[in-house]
Formats: C-alpha cells, structure tokens, sequence
C-alpha cells in the first residue's frame, strides 16, 4: 500500500465542476474497487479478490506521485484515464471494458441532466435498484425489516436512494457526504433526512390509552378489556412507525397492560355473579346493580371475597356462589390475557408500516410490576412467546427484554422471581426475552422505585435513553428517543496510526485524528438537528400531534420542534474496536491488558467527548456502541480495497460489533463478560453484550440463569444469550436439530429444509 498522505499531501484533484479538492486516495480505490466489483464468474460470484484491487491501485498511485506529485493539481478524469490505462496494461480487459462502459454511461446521464453539476447522482444512485436483486444490491438491503425484492419493497428503495443523494448534494456540508462515502463515518438513516425524522421512541402507552388515541383516520376509544388494550398497542406502534426511521418500544409493557386484566376481570365476574344467579333464587332478593357498583370499585384482581360477605346474608350457598364466581372470573380473565399477548405477538410479526413493506420494528420491556394484574399480564405473554406463532415457528417481533432488579425478581424470595426463571426457560428455547439490569451503576444513577417511568429501558438493537441534560428533575426513560446517529471507523483510524504498516504505534497521531472526527461527527450531528428543529408538530401527526413525544402536547399544531426534540440524544457510534486494537499494538482486548487497558482507553476518550459536547451545547450527546451488523460489512470492504487483506483486521467480511471480544475468538463467559462491562458504563447512548452458546440450553436453564447472574454482577447494561434455535416446518418441532429431526425422525436435507435462527441476526435497530 502506497502512503499517499504524505507523497501527495499537496495534489488537488479538480471535479468535473471545477471545484478543486484535496487529494483522497480513498476515493480512487473505491471507484476502482467498483469496476472490480462488477465482474462476476459463471457461478455468479465475484472473480477478483482485494490483491486484483490494490495491485491495480499502487500502480495509479504510482502514475500519479511520478507525473503529479510535483504538479499543483489533477483532473478526476486523468484519474480515471490512468485506471484504464492500469486495468488494460495488467490484463484486466473484462474489467477495463466494465469500467469504460460505465464511465460513458455517466458522461450520457451528465448530459441529459441539463448539465446540472449534481443531479446526475440521482441517476447514477438509482440505475441498480430496478435491475437487481437484495442479494446483489447493498441498497435493497439496508433495512433488514423491508424486503426489497417486493414491488412495494423496491419503490421504497428508490424513494431512500433519491432521498440520500439529495441529502448529500443539498443538506449537509460536502466534507460530511465526503466523509460517509470515503467510510470514515457512517451517517445512519440518511435517506430520512429531508424529512426531518427522529429515529426511535419509547411509547407511554398510559398517555394514549387515557381517553384513547387518533390515528389520522379515525379516533380509537380507551380500551375496556385485555384484548383492546394488546390491539391497541400494537396500533401504536405501527402508526408511530410510520413517523420515525427507526424502532418503536414500549418501556413498561407490564405497568401499562396491567389495567386491562383488571377491566377484564371485573366484567368477567360481574358476568359469572349474573350467570350463577340466573340458576338460583338467589336472584329475586340481591340487588345486581348495588354488586356491580362495588365490583367497579375493585383496585385489584385480588379480592377479599368477605367484602361481599353483606349480600349473603349469612348464607353459606351464597358465599360459595360468589367463590365459584370469582374462580370463573379469574379463569376466564387469564385465558383473555393469554389470547391477548398471543393475539399481540402474532399481530407485531405480520402487521405493516411504510407502504406495506415493512414490519415495525418493536421492543416490549417488562419485569417489575408486582401487581397481580401486571404479573398475569407477563406470565401470559412469556407463555405466548413459548408457544410460537402459527407453525411454532420463534416470533422475531416484538424483541422482548425483561428487567432484571434486585428485591424485585432476581431472588429465590423476590415476589417476581418465578418470571425471571420463566424468561430464563423461555429465552433458552425462543432466544427472548433478552435481559436488562437496573442494578448496574449507570442504570440506577436517576432510578427511583416508587416511579417505574425512572427504569431504563432500552430498543431491542440497544439504544438507550434515560439521563437528560436538559431537565435533571425530569429524567425519565418514556416519551423520548435517539434523534440521530452516526459512527466512526475506528479499524481505519488503527491502520492509519498503528503498527500494522510497519511502522511504531502512534497514539498520538491516532487521537488527535479521532478527536477531530468526532468534532466532525458533532458538528454533523447538529447540522441534523437544526433540520429536524425546522420541522412542525403537524409533519409528524401521531408522534407529536398525539403527544407520544414527551412534552409534544404543550405545542400547537404550526409550532417548531426544538423545544420538545431536546429531551432526545444526539449519539456517536463506533465499530471494530477489536480490529482497531490489532492494527494498533497486534492484538485485541482479549488477548492482553495492554490491548484491554488501551481500549478502554479509547472508549473512554470518546465519552469524554460526547460529555463535552452535552455541557457545551446543553444537549444530549451520547455515545452509542453501534448496531452494525450492516454496516461493518461495508467499513471492511472500503478498507480492504485500501489497504489490502491485513490479518486480524481486515482479513474477515465484518468488522466486530462496537467494543465486542470477536465472536471467533475462544473465551470463557465469565472472562468475556468481565472484559467487556465496563463498556457499557461508557457507552451511555446503548450498549448490549452477547454470549454465544453451543447445544440445547432448554435442557439446562440453570445453567442459562447463571449467565444471566452473570451478567449482572459485571455490571452489562443490557445482554442477550445466542443459542442454536432450529425448527422443522414440517412437524414443528423446535430445538436443536442436528443430522436428525428429534420430531419427526426425517434426515437434514429430506424434503423442506431445517429452519435455523440466531438472535444476533436479529437485533438490529431496522437493520440499519
């Protein structure tokens, strides 16, 4: 790899526009990494490797630093004439004529587009979209929950690559759509920056069940039982789906639920007192009316049937006939509940947002109502989630997380425990619930039991949102969410400044250089902001028209945004710490404390930082251990066409998720767990860790639980257990599935194929 920073530090590149840039080595290797890119073999796969890309690359970089390095300037289209040049003299012909062909292609669109020096992007983004499919076209894949193959699928794409490469040209700072091309920086969600979205919110569903709720087409009345209060719920999240980019979660699914088990219970044993006395004589000396008025009175499914002990009138019949009326009621009460949270579950896994294409992603967190109403509520919703959808298969929505607290159910003695052994149970079988702790140091810094709406509460994908620099006294988790995010490539900044190009590590170098992406990033990040703030109550009818965004129903509908969006976080990313450790010093987090101190060290600078920016500009800057099992993908790609294939770095498709361990490397549970939650102690905006397991965790959920525990004494935030989840879709059976169906005895390979699943596959916030 020729170090064109330094040889060519003063070279200016003029665009075809006659804007003169500065000299960007990454740009060139991207442009001939396309060319590369668009040659498939017979088999339909790629036919050159990263070797094919650099050879071609340090061979124009050497035309370039011979003929240019002392000239002041060089048109992008003597780049572009060099590559050919290269392509043709190194017997890439297939490519040369890909590349040839391509760039006459863009010479036609410039034309055709009137000449105007941006709008021929907008062709150039969009011409793969219609002729390809998901699996050949990263654009249709970036949201994992909108299948781009779909008609309604594609015309959504089209929709989000226009949308980005207007964002691009006209919103933000050219060094901003630079830097996110060049894949220093990754701006999330760009195609909804026009709109002005925010990304995800944790929904009060008490808010909108109190005196019901508008979804722009008519007006939903408060809910009277258990099975409209679970309808209601998941309309809510669709609707307001609808009116962000990102995720929907509810953060007290247990609270708020609660008081539809007990609107049920009560007509329920009202109904049984009446059925009971329509068989008896019972009924031509008891008032109905006056029962029905003290049943309505009721705070509780719990009940002192001796308050009823008046009508009996000292008769025995009569007081049994109230006990088998309340037994009924109970009964009947709990099987409502079950066919609730089952009804709820099966409508989160087919219901659609955005055109038809897309299932909402949702999150359902829950765990600490002791109350009888709440725990029923829990109880059935666990065992719904046990029981699969239609065909058994493991529903992936909603993503449900179960918090865990000490006094409250992670105790023998606790009054909840026996549901965080169930979750325990379930999630070794289904892969959910996953597991939040409100004991962890960050968590309970604005916790106040006796105010569940102080309990963290966090997306499915990780994102969290509690603290609030913007008004301590009021430093709840519903009502708010992530504003926007992006992230930086930590691999690149390693192999930039550490040992992997042969030369000392650079620590120096690698932090000033950090430091200033993430100004970059800051600055980036407010620019969104500001267009966001520009937006009116009446963009977003459901969000704030509705008043789910906290404080939203204080503004009229023609008001601006800034003095609701403030209570959101505005977060910076990262991915690849591992990597950006190997190219450091040669080895990652898990195999020295050098690595392990240093990282934490890194981290630690970036939190720094985001608490800077907070206190400077009284806002909620966070940093946020990035979501991106997409986007590491792509960070990897533009490097290693870079920079080549360097061992421990770039060598693998993927960069590993945020501050993780890689998953390839062989660790204990206890170790990876101790390694890696401090992290989450840093990394405010969100954070989740991962334990990979191997076998059937159903036949050892005590094992199971002591993970769990685990996870709680090292302080994790937010953690999830990944197991083998296999399912035939012919018998049902659900399990570990090896060569052998256990159900049915049919071998792998014998007719439809064993259905397999992982968890991590599906924590993604929108797959973005």
């Amino acid at each position: 790899m020729v170090d064109t920073e330094d040889m060519l530090a003063t070279l200016k590149v003029v665009k075809r526009n006659g804007r003169k840039v500065d000299w960007n080595g990454t740009k060139v290797a991207v442009a001939i990494k396309k060319g590369f890119d668009s040659i498939k073999n017979e088999e339909d796969e790629y036919k050159y490797s990263e070797k094919d890309i650099n050879r071609v690359f340090n061979a124009v970089v050497k035309r370039i630093e011979k003929d240019y390095a002392s000239a002041e300037k060089i048109k992008i289209e003597q780049i572009q004439d060099l590559i050919e040049e290269e392509l043709k003299a190194k017997g890439y012909e297939d490519v040369y004529q890909s590349f040839s062909e391509y760039r006459e292609r863009r010479t036609a669109s410039r034309q055709l587009f009137f000449g105007e020096k941006k709008q021929h992007k907008f062709l150039k983004a969009i011409e793969s979209l219609g002729l390809k499919s998901a699996w050949e076209e990263d654009a249709k894949r970036e949201n994992a929950n909108v299948d781009g193959d779909t008609a309604m699928g594609t015309m959504l794409q089209y929709g989000s690559t226009v949308s980005k490469e207007f964002a691009k040209a006209y919103l933000m700072k050219p060094k901003f759509a630079e830097a996110h091309d060049n894949g220093d920086i990754h701006i999330h969600d760009m195609d909804f920056m026009p709109m002005g979205t925010t990304t995800c919110c944790q929904i009060d569903l008490k808010k909108l069940f109190d005196g019901g709720f508008s979804t722009g087409h008519g007006h939903l009345r408060q809910p009277k039982d258990i099975m409209s209060y679970a309808a209601l719920a998941a309309i809510a999240i669709q609707s307001n789906q609808n009116d962000q980019h990102g995720g929907q979660s509810i953060p007290a699914f247990d609270y708020y639920l609660a008081p539809g088990v007990l609107a049920t219970f009560k007509k329920q044993f009202k109904q049984a007192i009446c059925d009971y006395l329509d068989f008896t004589e019972f009924g031509n000396f008891i008032n109905m009316d006056r029962i029905a008025k003290d049943i309505d009175k009721l705070k509780s499914i719990e009940v002192d049937l001796s308050e009823f002990d008046h009508y009996a009138k000292d008769s025995d019949e009569v007081k049994r006939l109230f006990k088998m009326s309340y037994d009924k009621a109970m009964a009947k009460t709990n099987r409502a509940t079950y066919q609730a949270m089952e009804a709820f579950i099966h409508n989160l896994n087919t219901m659609h947002s955005r055109a038809g294409a897309q299932v909402p992603f949702s999150s359902i967190n829950f765990g600490t109502d002791t109350s009888p109403e709440g725990r029923m509520v829990m109880k059935n919703y666990l065992l719904a989630t046990d029981s699969g959808l239609g065909n058994h298969e493991t529903p992936i929505f909603p993503i449900s997380i179960f918090k865990v607290k000490e006094g409250v159910n992670f105790n023998p003695e606790d009054p909840n425990y026996d549901l965080f052994r169930l979750s325990c149970e379930v999630s070794a079988k289904r892969l959910f619930p996953n597991f939040s702790f409100i004991d962890s140091t960050f968590n309970k810094e604005t916790y106040n039991p006796d105010d569940y709406r102080t309990e963290v509460g966090y997306m499915g994908c990780r994102t969290r949102v509690l603290a609030d620099v913007t008004d301590p006294n009021n430093q709840i988790t519903p009502g708010r969410g992530n504003l926007s995010f992006t992230s930086i490539n930590l691999p690149r900044l390693g192999i930039k400044h550490g040992i992997v190009r042969g030369n000392e590590t650079d620590l120096d170098g690698f932090f000033e250089e950090l430091e200033g992406l993430m100004d970059m990033v800051k600055d980036q990040l407010l620019e969104r902001f500001e267009i966001q703030c520009s937006r009116h109550v009446y963009n977003f009818p459901f969000l704030l028209g509705q008043g789910v965004w906290i404080d939203s129903e204080k503004l009229k509908p023609g008001d601006r945004l800034r003095k609701v969006l403030k209570h959101g976080t505005l977060t910076i990313g990262f991915i690849g710490l591992a990597e950006c450790l190997k190219a450091l010093i040669g080895k990652h987090h898990g195999e020295s404390e050098e690595a392990e101190e240093l990282g934490l060290k890194i981290i630690g600078f970036m939190r720094k930082k985001t608490d800077e920016y907070s206190k400077k500009y009284n806002l909620n800057f966070s940093l946020i251990a990035t979501p991106a099992e997409g986007l590491s993908g792509r960070f990897t790609n533009i490097d290693k066409a870079i920079y080549g294939k360097i061992k421990g770095v770039t060598d693998r498709e993927y960069y590993t998720n945020s501050f993780h361990v890689p998953v390839y490397y062989n660790i204990s549970v206890a170790r990876k767990l101790k390694l890696e939650g401090p992290y989450h102690a840093l990394t405010n905006g969100g954070h989740i860790s991962y334990v990979e397991l191997d076998g059937d965790t159903a036949m050892n959920v005590d094992a199971f639980e002591k993970i769990v525990r685990l996870m709680h004494d090292n302080n994790i935030g937010y953690g999830a257990i990944n197991h083998p989840v296999d399912r035939d879709p012919v018998c049902g059976y659900t399990g570990v599935i090896g060569d052998v169906c256990p159900g049915c005895g049919r071998k792998e390979g014998e007719g439809v194929p064993i259905e397999r699943v992982k968890n991590a596959s599906l924590n993604t916030c929108g797959g973005r």
